[in-house]
């Protein structure tokens, strides 16, 4: 089950996030057992009662499940335990997952966590930031329930929640957060997550978005570039032909943020989510931070230019 086809990680990957997560587990099971007790262990640490499953497989278990999004019931068969077990182990599994934050490029051992710490990075390493929206299909809410109809997307004519992710130049995710139902706007979530505060904060710092950030960009024009608009249907021909050619570039600076949108979608629980609703924001974080993991070790490579040459002409 440790192979790439099951967690989707590497398994150089999975050792490193083995070691990098034993010792907050092992903490959140003390502070459960001390709870639970009420007082300090009597007993030495180790005694008492051992996991029906160990904590190497307990993370297996969780990146199995967070990439091919099998039944849990599935799962415990394949180890021969309880279907309880399976459930309490990726409950315990998933937390810390989404709490590790997003890998910085060529920056080991940083990572970001915030908003803030992503245009704190932003404005230290002059870099543009790309910023977009997805959707993810999931449960409808019970008939007669408050709320019912907060879920639908106008858009996707089906129950979703929204997600906006941050990438850099090279469609590497830096950020990934903002849930909401699927009637919010892209650009209300937005300002009550305190985006709009932040580009206050940091007038140095420039991002890239579509048409669905518009009011952004229209209140801060020297940070935030969103697509021109259209011309009217009267305007000249080389008036229209510009605005084609200036939307093109637009696109091709802001598309790496879609690319990014499409290597979480790889997993299978942000194709579909059939999972509780409540248990979605951890699930996509921890799935958005270990994409990052893949994502800040690939090289920066030069960016290409979105400008047109003219044509050399052929040699003789």
């Amino acid at each position: 089950m440790s192979h790439p086809a099951f967690t989707g990680i590497s398994r150089a990957h999975l050792s490193d996030l083995i070691e990098e997560l034993a010792g907050p587990w092992t903490a959140s099971c003390e502070s459960a057992l001390h709870h639970r007790r009420g007082r300090k262990r009597k007993r030495q640490a180790g005694a008492g009662p051992k996991h029906e499953l160990l904590f190497t497989d307990r993370v297996v278990v969780s990146l199995v499940y967070l990439r091919l999004q099998l039944p849990h019931a599935a799962l415990a068969e394949l180890y021969g335990i309880e279907r309880s077990t399976i459930t309490r182990a990726i409950g315990e599994i998933r937390p810390l997952l989404a709490q590790r934050g997003f890998a910085v490029p060529d920056r080991p051992g940083i990572r970001l966590r915030t908003l803030a710490d992503v245009f704190a990075y932003a404005e230290a390493e002059a870099a543009t930031l790309r910023i977009d929206g997805t959707e993810t299909q999931v449960r409808r809410p019970q008939a007669h329930r408050r709320g019912r109809t907060a879920f639908i997307s106008g858009k996707k004519k089906q129950n979703t929640i929204k997600t906006t992710t941050i990438s850099d130049g090279q469609g590497r995710t830096l950020w990934s957060g903002a849930d909401r139902p699927g009637r919010m706007h892209d650009q209300t979530a937005m300002r009550t997550e305190g985006m709009a505060e932040q580009f206050r904060l940091r007038p140095g710092v420039k991002a890239e978005v579509d048409e669905g950030y518009r009011g952004l960009a229209n209140e801060f024009p020297e940070q935030v570039s969103a697509p021109p608009r259209k011309p009217k249907d009267d305007a000249p021909d080389g008036e229209r032909h510009a605005w084609r050619e200036a939307r093109r570039r637009q696109s091709s600076r802001r598309i790496c943020v879609e690319h990014a949108n499409a290597e979480h979608k790889q997993w299978r629980p942000l194709q579909r989510y059939v999972g509780r609703r409540e248990h979605y924001a951890q699930t996509h974080r921890a799935i958005a931070g270990l994409v990052s993991d893949r994502a800040a070790a690939r090289p920066t490579r030069r960016q290409t230019s979105a400008e047109l040459v003219p044509a050399s002409p052929a040699a003789c």
